[in-house]
């Protein structure tokens, strides 16, 4: 194995993250096609039939051109060319994007919960109630309500009994980064907000009950429905 090598694999490159590839896909399109600040882009749909790549891709990369300045996201209308367009590697993140974190956790906190459920004492099932209760309360306060709902989570991994999976989970959290929460200003949904709260309660119920089975499908649905959301609205 080669210096090179070793390189490549210690330190992947950033810019061949999807989102990034296609963000530069979508400036190219600027400025092949003459868009001027102000217009619209079409859209999503089309734009991701024509750059022929997926809706969640195609989102990462808008939110990447955002957060530089390159695009504006506009809720309910749509996205349009920014008056000022800088590279998006000026601002962007160099960690996983939002939708890789969320098939991570989609993976491991599935696993993490049908642990929990079968470790659980009474007390770690009393703090993952407590968390879930303290979600509900904040409902209207976002910012308390985002502390909640990682609480809730970190509660069914502490209730593993196993600090490498709190680790594990806690470091997902940790990569929620500028790209996700702007995404989730952009595209969380009054309903969803409903169906977490509901989702969460179908996890706490599962645990409680000691139905490892029914926890892993209550956390593998409750995510699968955040990405379905927050991928095409």
């Amino acid at each position: 194995m080669n210096k090179k090598t070793v390189a490549t694999e210690s330190h992947p490159a950033s810019e061949q993250r999807l989102y990034r590839v296609v963000a530069a896909k979508i400036q190219d399109l600027i400025r092949a096609e003459n868009i001027k600040p102000g217009t619209r882009l079409p859209a999503e749909r089309e734009l991701s039939v024509k750059l022929n790549v997926s809706r969640a891709s195609l989102r990462e990369a808008l939110i990447a051109l955002e957060l530089s300045g390159v695009v504006e996201v506009r809720g309910g209308s749509g996205v349009y060319v920014s008056e000022q367009t800088t590279a998006p590697s000026d601002v962007t993140e160099g960690g996983p994007g939002p939708f890789e974190v969320l098939a991570a956790r989609r993976l491991i906190e599935s696993e993490v919960a049908a642990i929990a459920a079968k470790m659980a004492t009474d007390s770690a099932i009393d703090a993952i109630l407590r968390a879930a209760a303290d979600m509900e309360r904040h409902h209207d306060d976002r910012a308390s309500n985002e502390q909640a709902d990682r609480n809730f989570h970190l509660a069914i991994a502490r209730a593993t009994g196993n600090t490498a999976l709190v680790g594990v989970v806690e470091t997902l959290w940790n990569q929620r980064g500028t790209m996700w929460h702007k995404l989730k200003e952009h595209f969380q949904t009054e309903e969803l907000r409903q169906h977490t709260l509901d989702d969460h309660r179908n996890i706490v119920a599962a645990i409680a009950a000691h139905d490892a089975a029914g926890a892993r499908q209550a956390m593998r649905a409750h995510l699968e429905r955040v990405t379905k959301t927050f991928s095409r609205g």
